[in-house]
C-alpha cells in the first residue's frame, strides 16, 4: 500500500498508493474516466480500525491485481469530522504516514448518484447488511468479505465470503497472501498485523478472541517481515490510543464506538466506553447528559459497556443501563441477569438514580457482540409481555405488581428458550451505528462530483509517481 525507496527507512518518503497504481494526468485523464465504473470498497458504519484497514488493504489488493485499469476506491463509512473520535485509527494512519487528506469519507462521495448513473459497484468489507438508508445500493453489491455470521434475510444476492475469525483483517491478509503475495509491502503488513493483534487482544488465549486462522496469519506476516513491531508494543500503543477519551464530551464518548438495535420502533443504543464505570458515573452532570443524549437521538434505552485493563493487564467489563421506562429497563436487566448463554455473571453495583442500573460483569469474555442477541431477545420479551405500543410511557397505567408479574413471565419464557441452546444465540443483522439513521447523510451529502473524485485520485497517484521506487519487501 505504501511505496518507499529500497534500502532506506526514511518514512517521510512514503506515499499512499490509493486508489490506483497507474498515474493519471490532469483533467484530460479525469474526463476520459467519466464514463467508467467505480468500484467502491466500503467498510462498516462504525469505521473501527478493523473496518478501516480492511477497506484500505482490500482496495489496494484489488487495484494491484485488476486485469484492466479499473478504479478501486476505499471509502470510510463515516463523516470526515467523526474520525477524531477514533484515536486508534488516527494513531495508526500517522504511524504509517498515511495523510488523512488522501482518504475519502462517506459524506464526500454520493454513492446513490453514482449508482443511479450505472457507474457503481460495491464491495462490502467487515459487514454484509446495508442500513435502510442504503437499501437502494444493495443491487450494486458485487462481493462481501466479512467475519460475522450471515443474516440470510438481509444479505445481498452476490458472492459472499464469511468466516468467523477474530478480525476481518485476517481474511484480507489471507486474500492477499493466497492471491498475490508479491504485492504485499511492509507498510500494508504493518497495518494488517497491528489490526489483527488489537482485535484479538494481543492473541491472548485467555481472552479467546483469536482463532487458529488469526494466529496463522499473524505468524505469516511476522515471518515475511521480521522487523514488524513487537506484538506487545503495537498492542499497547493501539490500545492506549483507542482507550484515550481525554477531552471527549459524554456524547462523544458514547458515539465513539456505538451500535443501535431496533424492534417495533423502539431503539436501544449500546456504547463501548473505554474507562472505569465508577469514573464514568462520577462525570459532572452525567445523568442530565445521558437523558439529553437519549432524547436527542430518540433512544428508549442506553446500555454502556465500560472496559478497561487492570494493573495485571486483565480486561474488566462493567455495564450501565440507563432507561427512564421502568418496564423496559426491568426487562433488559432481568434478561441480562438471568442469561445462561452466555452467563454474564453480573454483580449489581450501587446506583443513586432510579433510572440507572450498574453491574460488574464477571464474564470478561462476553463482549458487546455477545450482548447484542440478549438485548434483541429482551426487546421481544418486553413487547410480548406488555402488549403496548412502543415508545409510550408504558407503566403509567400499571401497578408495580402488574409490571413485576408480566416481566417475570416474560423472563421465564425467554430464559427457557435460551437454555435449550448451549451455543451462543445467533447474532442479529450487523447493527447500524447510530450515526447512520440520524446523520446528515439523510438530508443530502456535500457531494463530490465524479470529476472531483478522480481529481483527488489523480493527486494521490501523481504524488506516488513523483516518489516512485520499488517496494521494500
Amino acid at each position: 500500500m505504501i511505496s518507499r525507496e529500497r534500502g532506506t527507512r526514511r518514512e517521510e518518503q512514503q506515499t499512499l498508493s490509493l486508489p490506483s497504481s497507474r498515474a493519471w494526468k490532469g483533467r484530460s485523464a479525469c474526463a476520459s474516466l467519466e464514463s467508467r465504473p467505480l468500484h467502491v470498497v466500503l467498510g462498516n458504519e462504525a469505521c473501527d480500525l478493523d473496518s478501516m484497514v480492511s477497506a484500505l488493504a482490500l482496495a489496494f489488493y484489488m487495484t494491484k491485481t485488476a486485469e484492466a485499469e479499473e478504479i478501486f476506491l476505499p471509502v470510510l463509512n463515516i463523516k470526515r469530522s467523526e474520525l477524531t473520535l477514533r484515536g486508534d485509527n488516527i494513531f495508526f494512519l500517522q504511524k504509517v504516514h498515511i495523510p488523512e487528506t488522501v482518504l475519502i469519507f462517506r459524506d464526500e462521495i454520493d454513492l446513490h448518484a453514482l449508482h443511479q448513473a450505472g457507474r457503481l459497484t460495491l464491495i462490502l468489507v467487515d459487514h454484509h447488511v446495508l442500513p435502510k438508508s442504503d437499501k437502494a445500493l444493495e443491487e450494486a453489491v458485487a462481493e462481501v468479505l466479512d467475519h460475522r455470521p450471515i443474516d440470510q434475510k438481509h444479505c445481498p444476492p452476490c458472492h459472499v465470503s464469511v468466516e468467523l475469525v477474530g478480525s476481518c483483517a485476517t481474511l484480507v491478509t489471507e486474500r492477499i497472501l493466497q492471491g498475490a503475495p508479491e504485492i504485499l509491502d511492509r507498510q500494508t503488513a504493518v497495518l494488517l498485523h497491528g489490526t489483527i493483534i488489537l482485535d484479538c487482544v494481543n492473541m491472548d488465549p485467555k481472552i479467546g478472541k483469536a482463532t487458529l486462522k488469526d494466529n496463522k496469519y499473524v505468524e505469516k506476516l511476522e515471518a515475511l517481515f521480521p522487523d514488524l513491531p513487537k506484538r506487545d508494543d503495537i498492542f499497547e500503543s493501539l490500545q492506549k490510543a483507542k482507550f484515550d477519551v481525554s477531552g471527549l464530551t459524554t456524547e462523544q464518548m458514547l458515539r465513539k464506538d456505538q451500535k443501535t438495535i431496533y424492534r417495533q420502533g423502539t431503539k436501544v443504543a449500546i456504547s463501548a466506553v473505554y474507562m472505569d464505570l465508577e469514573a464514568f458515573l462520577q462525570r459532572s452532570n452525567l445523568l442530565t447528559e445521558l437523558s439529553a443524549f437519549c432524547q436527542a437521538h430518540s433512544y428508549d434505552a442506553l446500555v454502556a459497556m465500560t472496559i478497561f485493563f487492570n494493573a495485571h493487564n486483565e480486561p474488566v467489563r462493567q455495564l450501565a443501563i440507563f432507561c427512564p421506562h421502568v418496564a423496559l429497563r426491568m426487562s433488559i436487566c432481568g434478561v441480562l441477569e438471568q442469561s445462561h448463554s452466555p452467563a454474564l455473571k453480573l454483580t449489581s453495583l450501587p446506583s443513586t438514580h432510579p433510572n440507572l442500573q450498574a453491574y460488574l460483569q464477571g464474564n470478561t469474555q462476553a463482549s458487546r457482540k455477545k450482548l447484542l442477541p440478549l438485548l434483541q431477545e429482551a426487546l421481544s420479551a418486553y413487547f410480548d409481555s406488555m402488549k403496548i405500543p412502543s415508545g409510550q410511557p408504558e407503566t403509567a397505567h400499571l401497578s408495580r405488581e402488574q409490571v413485576d408479574k408480566e416481566l417475570d413471565r416474560a423472563g421465564s419464557t425467554l430464559i427457557s428458550g435460551l437454555s435449550q441452546d448451549e451455543e451462543d444465540p445467533p447474532l442479529p443483522p450487523t447493527p447500524m451505528n447510530s450515526l447512520v439513521d440520524e446523520c446528515p447523510l439523510d438530508q443530502g451529502l456535500p457531494k463530490l462530483s465524479a470529476e472531483a473524485v478522480f481529481e483527488k485520485c489523480s493527486q494521490i497517484s501523481l504524488s506516488q509517481s513523483t516518489n516512485a521506487s520499488p517496494s521494500n519487501k
